[in-house]
């Protein structure tokens, strides 16, 4: 939503887009403690790798799925796949 908000586009119709392709994880207790262990895991060899990268891998990793992505941080990182 942020880049159509800057670029000019409609925010609303973005939103209801990814949100029309996307399923909604709570971030319960499990996932955030799941979260936490991995975002100390993947700082070890990734400085500046953050939090909310770190929920979306855990997520996941929860859902068996794969992330797709064009973020360098998960560049080697075997459940992404770079776009």
């Amino acid at each position: 939503m942020s880049k159509a908000a800057r670029t000019g586009r409609n925010p609303e119709t973005a939103y209801a887009v990814i949100h029309g392709n996307s399923t909604v994880v709570d971030a319960d207790e499990q996932l955030s403690r799941q979260t936490g262990i991995l975002h100390a895991e993947v700082r070890r060899t990734i400085n500046d790798f953050g939090l909310a990268d770190a929920y979306v891998l855990a997520t996941s990793r929860r859902l068996g799925a794969k992330v797709l992505t064009g973020d360098p941080h998960f560049t080697n990182i075997p459940d992404a796949t770079m776009i």
